[in-house]
Formats: structure tokens, C-alpha cells, sequence
């Protein structure tokens, strides 16, 4: 039982805070693979072909990873490398979006539309993937010297980004 305002209020904005209240864990857990298999697909498409088809830089999530991986344990591990890429694609990143991004800007920033907030997500997916990951990490220089594969990158993890609300927006599931 609810007896002050203070109380209801702090009740009305955790339940906006938790993710996809209106469906089970299920159907979460649903979404976030389809969004994530779709928004891989098209990094992927994007990095590999569609890129390097207009004379832009080719995408390489899997050798980067494996670099990760060389450097956390001291040797590359080819399947582990496939393994981070896609656990990362199918399932970290969207669940970003679907228990954190969107749960928050719908709370805190509602007036902030989803694309700009799927943007946002894309830029710091990117800052992640090739500062953390590539820089930090693997050793490679900031965001990879900036040359072209980094504006590459910053595509595709902005599509990545978008793609994954889009199937938000769709209610896949839900």
C-alpha cells in the first residue's frame, strides 16, 4: 500500500525503468536475439560488402577479437574470436539497448526521440568497440589511427544501433 505521492511516484518511474514490463522474460529474451541476428546481419553486410564494394574499408570484428583474445590468454583462438563476435552482436549489445537504453531514455529523456537515442547508442558502441576493445585492450592505436576502416566502424555500429530499435519498435514477440 502506497501512502504518500513520494512513494507512487518512485513507483511510477521504477516500473518505466524496467525493461519491456508488459512481456515475460521470454519474449525478451526473443527480441533481443532477433534484434541481434538482424543488427549483426547488417553490420556485417554493411562492413563486408557493401563497404569495401564502394572503395570503402573492409570490417574485421572477427580478427579484432581475436587480437583480444591473443592478448587476454597469450594465444589467438580462431573460434573463441567467432564466438565473442557474434555473443556481442546477438546478445550483449542489444540487450544494452533493450535493459538499459531504451528503459532509461523512455524515464529520464522521453522527449528524446528514439533514433537520436539509437544514435547515441551507435556512437558508444563505437567508442567501445575501438577504444576499450582495439586501444585499450588489444594494444592498436586510439579508434585505430582514425583511417578509414574507423568511419567504416562508426557506420556500421550506428546501423547496428538503429536496426536493433527498429526491431524494438516492432514489438517483435511482444
Amino acid at each position: 500500500m502506497t501512502s504518500s505521492t513520494g512513494d507512487t511516484t518512485m513507483t511510477a518511474a521504477t516500473n518505466r525503468l524496467r525493461p519491456a514490463s508488459d512481456a515475460g522474460l521470454a519474449t525478451l529474451v526473443l527480441r533481443i536475439l532477433v534484434a541481434g541476428a538482424l543488427s549483426t546481419v547488417a553490420f556485417d553486410f554493411f562492413g563486408q560488402s557493401v563497404s569495401p564494394g564502394l572503395g570503402f574499408a573492409n570490417l574485421a570484428p572477427v580478427p579484432l577479437a581475436n587480437q583480444v583474445i591473443q592478448t587476454l590468454f597469450g594465444a589467438p583462438y580462431s573460434p573463441g574470436a567467432q564466438f565473442l563476435h557474434y555473443f556481442a552482436g546477438m546478445i550483449a549489445y542489444p540487450a544494452g539497448w533493450f535493459l538499459f537504453v531504451e528503459p532509461l531514455r523512455r524515464a529520464v529523456a522521453p522527449g528524446v526521440p528514439w533514433l537520436a537515442a539509437a544514435v547515441l547508442y551507435g556512437v558508444v558502441l563505437w567508442i567501445f568497440a575501438l577504444y576499450v576493445m582495439a586501444h585499450l585492450i588489444a594494444g592498436n592505436p586510439a579508434f585505430l589511427g582514425f583511417t578509414g576502416i574507423t568511419w567504416v566502424a562508426l557506420v556500421g555500429h550506428v546501423l547496428f544501433a538503429v536496426v536493433t530499435a527498429i526491431v524494438d519498435r516492432a514489438r517483435i514477440g511482444a
